[in-house]
C-alpha cells in the first residue's frame, strides 16, 4: 500500500512479515492492525501520523513493544512502528548518548560500555528504550544516578499535527517535563538524548537465594539493612519458585524461594564490604553475587521473561516493608498457581528520592518500594484465569499499603489508576501539556491523559 511521503514498509494482513510485526512481548495480546508502518526515520513517522489522521484511524506507537498492556499494537488502526530505528551515537567527551526510538536497552548498553559509560536503564536488556524512558525508568543504577527519565536531556518529537520539534533546555521545556514520566501522550519521540555516567566494565552483582520459609527473617533484616546502604547499591527482592536456569541447581528449580538480587555500581571492594551482612544472613541456598561485566548483569533476567509468554501485572508503590506486608507477600507466594509467576520488590530511595517531586512528571519519589506482582504462564495454559486471579488476590492484600502506582507497570486498568500514578495536581499539569500538544487526543492508545473537557469543547467549535 502507499502512504504519501513514506519510505519505510507499510504492511497489511496480506503482506509477508505482517504476522511477526503485529506480535509484541506480551503473548496475551492478540490484535490485528489495519496497517503497520515500519518507519526508517522521523519523516516516516510524520507521514504515517498524517495518513492515519486523514482516515480517522486509531494510532498505536511501537518502540520495543515491551509494555505489559500491549498498547504498542491496536485493533483495526495504524501502528507507527519505530522498531527499525536503531541508531546509537555516543559522545564520550560530553558523556551523552543519542539513541533512536526503536533501540532496545541492549543497543544502548553495548554502545555506552565501549567508552565505559551507561545510561540508567531497566533490568531486562530486550526492553525498548522509549516506553521505559517515557514512563520513568527504574532499574539497577537508579539509586546512584536517578531514573532514566532524570537523565533525559532532550528529545526529538513528532506531534499530532505532524510537526517535528526538539525539546530540551530552552526549547519546549514543558513538553520535556511531561515526557519525563508522562508516557506517550504528547507526541511520538523519535530520538532520545541522555546523560551517561561512568559505570563498569565490572559491577558486583547477582542474586542470593533462601528458602521461602526464611522470607520473614530475611525481609525483616532487609528492611533494617537498606536504611543505611549507600546509593551505589540497588536491590530487588523476588518471591517465586526458583527458575529453571543453568545457574540454578536442578535440586532447587521449582522450589519456593526468596531471591535478593543486588547491583553495586561502585568500587568492588566497597561493595564487598556493604554486602557482607546480607551474605552472612542465615543459610542461603545459593549465593551468586560476584564481580561480573555490567553488560552481563543487564541481561541476567532476560531468560526469565521471554517474548511470547503471557503476562498479567498488578503493582503498587509502598512505604517500608511492614510485618503485615511481609506476611501477605509470603503467604500469597505459597499459593502461586503458575511456576513462572512471581513478585518483585524494587528498592527505591537514593537519587530517586533526592530529586524534587515536581521536577518531572514521574511521581511518588518518596516511596520506599515498588511492588510488581507478575502472573506468568505459557500460551495454551488452561489456567490463565486462575493465574490472573492469583495476582489480583495478592494485589488486594497489599493494596492497603499502597501510596501510588508506577505508570509503566499498569495494565489495562482504567482512568482512575492512571490518575493514581500522578496525583491530582500533577495530572492537571500534564493535562495542560496535553492541551497544548495533542488537544484532539490523537495519541490515546496508552496510559491515557486526555485533554481537559474545556479544550475538547474548544476543538469541536473550530471543526
Amino acid at each position: 500500500m502507499n502512504i504519501p511521503g513514506f519510505t519505510g514498509e507499510a504492511l497489511t494482513a496480506r503482506d509477508d512479515g505482517y504476522e511477526q510485526a503485529r506480535r509484541v512481548w506480551n503473548g496475551a495480546i492478540d490484535r490485528h492492525p489495519a496497517v503497520i508502518a515500519r518507519c526508517h526515520g522521523a519523516a516516516d513517522v510524520a507521514a504515517a501520523v498524517g495518513y492515519a489522521r486523514d482516515r480517522d484511524l486509531p494510532i498505536a506507537v511501537r518502540g520495543g513493544g515491551h509494555g505489559v498492556a500491549g498498547t504498542a499494537v491496536c485493533e483495526g488502526g495504524l501502528v507507527v512502528d519505530c522498531s527499525p530505528m536503531r541508531a546509537v551515537d555516543v559522545d564520550p567527551g560530553t558523556r551523552t548518548i543519542r539513541a533512536a526510538a526503536g533501540c532496545l536497552w541492549a543497543d544502548v548498553d553495548r554502545a555506552g560500555q565501549r567508552f565505559g559509560l551507561a545510561v540508567p536503564a531497566g533490568i531486562v536488556s530486550h526492553t525498548g528504550i522509549a516506553g521505559l524512558t517515557l514512563g520513568g525508568g527504574i532499574g539497577w543504577l537508579m539509586r546512584k544516578h536517578g531514573l532514566t527519565a532524570d537523565n533525559l536531556l532532550a528529545a526529538e518529537v513528532v506531534t499530532a499535527d505532524g510537526a517535528r520539534l526538539r525539546c530540551g533546555a530552552g526549547e519546549h521545556e514543558a513538553l520535556l517535563w511531561a515526557l519525563r514520566g508522562g508516557g506517550g501522550n504528547f507526541g511520538i519521540v523519535t530520538a532520545f538524548e541522555y546523560r551517561a555516567h561512568p559505570v563498569g566494565p565490572m559491577v558486583l552483582a547477582g542474586p542470593i537465594i533462601w528458602p521461602l520459609d526464611a522470607a520473614p527473617q530475611v525481609l525483616r533484616f532487609y528492611r533494617q539493612w537498606i536504611r543505611e546502604v549507600p546509593g551505589e547499591l540497588t536491590t530487588i527482592v523476588k518471591l517465586a519458585r526458583a527458575p529453571a536456569l543453568p545457574v540454578i541447581p536442578a535440586s532447587l528449580q521449582g522450589r519456593p524461594v526468596v531471591i535478593l538480587s543486588c547491583c553495586y555500581a561502585g568500587p568492588l571492594a566497597d561493595g564487598t564490604r556493604v554486602l557482607r551482612p546480607l551474605r552472612t544472613l542465615g543459610t542461603p541456598l545459593l549465593d551468586l553475587i560476584a564481580p561480573r561485566p555490567y553488560l552481563e548483569n543487564q541481561a541476567l533476567n532476560d531468560p526469565t521473561v521471554p517474548h511470547g509468554w503471557h503476562y498479567y501485572w498488578k503493582s503498587a508503590e509502598t512505604g517500608e516493608l511492614s510485618d503485615d506486608l511481609i506476611g501477605a507477600l509470603t503467604e500469597h507466594t505459597e499459593r502461586i498457581t503458575s511456576p513462572r509467576s512471581y513478585t518483585l520488590i524494587f528498592q527505591l530511595g537514593g537519587a530517586v528520592a533526592e530529586i524534587d517531586e515536581n521536577a518531572t512528571a514521574y511521581s511518588h519519589r518518596r516511596a520506599d518500594h515498588n511492588i510488581n506482582v507478575n502472573a506468568v504462564w505459557l500460551p495454551g495454559d488452561p489456567g490463565a484465569q486462575q493465574h490472573r486471579q492469583w495476582a489480583r488476590r495478592l494485589f488486594t492484600a497489599i493494596e492497603p499499603h499502597q501510596r501510588g502506582v508506577y505508570v509503566n507497570f499498569l495494565g489495562d486498568e482504567g482512568p482512575e489508576r492512571v490518575r493514581a500514578a500522578y496525583g491530582p495536581e500533577k495530572f492537571a499539569r500534564l493535562q495542560a501539556v496535553k492541551n497544548a500538544y495533542d488537544p484532539q487526543n490523537v495519541f490515546a492508545l496508552n496510559q491515557n491523559i486526555p485533554p481537559s473537557p474545556a479544550e475538547i469543547r474548544l476543538q469541536l467549535m473550530h471543526e
